[in-house]
């Protein structure tokens, strides 16, 4: 049976294609979305990189180039409802808040840097096939630009 992925609903598609043999593929997708992302990563493997393994909000924002304070923020709250990170207040003046990774959060050490590990070990090759791919589709001509001139 051909099945036009066009015309199936992304539930449809879900059931008909079993994400990482899962029973659950919406839970599978909703939370690599989350954890996968790059600044939940940066923050998961910053917090560990940090001496003690917890961290203020500013050790995280310097720890991290490129995070703006609003994403940062976002991520640690993502992270902290996942039960990934708890989020300590002390009541000092001037108020302290510390990051810490739960044992839930330290579960994703070793899969989130085996992650990193194949980008350092694979990005001069995805570049290449990137660029090879650039090369071949920048010389031939596109098909469906050239069909709709010609409708017109």
């Amino acid at each position: 049976m051909k099945v036009s992925m066009e015309k199936m609903k992304e539930t449809d598609l879900l059931k008909f294609v079993p994400i990482c043999g899962s029973d659950d593929p919406l839970a599978v997708r909703e939370l690599l979305t989350k954890v996968g992302d790059k600044w939940s990563i940066c923050v998961v493997l910053s917090l560990v990189r940090i001496p003690g393994a917890r961290a203020r909000f500013s050790e995280l924002e310097r720890a991290i180039p490129g995070i703006s304070q609003r994403m940062l923020t976002l991520t640690l709250r993502n992270l902290e409802r996942d039960g990934l990170l708890i989020r300590e207040l002390f009541a000092e003046v001037p108020l302290r808040v510390e990051y810490e990774l739960t044992d839930l959060g330290k579960s994703l050490l070793q899969p989130m840097q085996a992650m990193v590990d194949w980008v350092e070990d694979n990005w001069k090759y995805v570049n290449a096939a990137r660029a090879e791919f650039d090369r071949v589709h920048a010389s031939a001509p596109d098909k469906d630009s050239d069909r709709r001139s010609q409708e017109l």
